[in-house]
């Protein structure tokens, strides 16, 4: 494990800003001590933070995000990111394992404006109701767990946005389609660029050779929409997401 570099201390006033944003912003996924939460990983202890000194080396991660594992990006200027680096950087290796307290309240959108782009430009609700599947969603989660199951909409986790167990999520499906005219559909177990497999709805098993374009293969990911979102999805619309699913009491 690194060692973690000796610094001089951080300005207090940066390190009070960045604590602030951190929690606000980072913390549902990273934890409030950023040493980890439900699906981000430890901070304090990452060689990219290590290599930082005043946010230069996480600033690209911050601003463009990391779509492919669930992070979407943040629309914060290099100031914001010097004082999350500060916040960071502030946390002695010395307390590993303690959380920051008191806990950030993370619930600071606007419950109105998350409504209008739930039933709006999110299109949240061309899948979901907040009188039907996600009735009470709010006396179910935190307000922690509701940011992350947004972005997420629960895939590879405990529960699915609508609070049901992971296992309920509907898989992943695929459909394969040859030029005679052969269909195939099912879930999907398998796909590289050379083979894809399924297993229909009778649990009968498919493997095929994929060469170039034929079959046709179309997978059908039913957290495809939550995916779609990360890149366009702003830090703003995610507060007040948040802020308005904890109204669904």
């Amino acid at each position: 494990m690194h060692a973690y570099p000796v610094r001089s201390p951080e300005d207090p006033a940066a390190v009070a800003r960045g604590k602030q944003t951190f929690g606000v912003s980072c913390g549902f996924c990273h934890g409030s001590d950023a040493r980890g939460g439900e699906t981000g990983p430890n901070l304090v202890r990452s060689q990219l933070v290590l290599d930082d000194q005043h946010g230069e080396t996480i600033a690209p991660t911050i601003m463009n995000g990391r779509v492919d594992r669930g992070m979407p990006k943040f629309d914060f200027d290099m100031a914001q990111v010097a004082d999350i680096a500060a916040f960071i950087h502030s946390l002695s290796s010395s307390t590993r394992g303690e959380a920051i307290s008191p806990p950030v309240n993370i619930v600071v959108g606007d419950a109105k404006a998350g409504e209008a782009y739930f039933n709006g430009a999110g299109k949240c609700s061309s899948c979901h109701s907040a009188t039907g599947d996600l009735a009470g969603i709010g006396s179910k989660h935190d307000p922690k767990t509701l940011q992350n199951l947004v972005l997420s909409g629960g895939g590879g986790r405990p529960s699915n946005l609508a609070g049901a167990p992971a296992s309920h999520v509907p898989p992943t499906t695929v459909t394969v389609s040859f030029p005679g005219g052969q269909k195939y559909e099912g879930r999907l177990d398998h796909l590289d660029a050379f083979d894809v497999s399924l297993t229909s709805g009778d649990e009968t098993y498919h493997s095929f050779a994929i060469h170039g374009a034929v079959p046709q293969v179309v997978v059908h990911n039913p957290l495809q929409q939550h995916l779609d979102m990360l890149p366009t999805i702003k830090d703003a619309d995610i507060h007040n997401l948040t802020a308005y699913l904890v109204t669904l009491k």
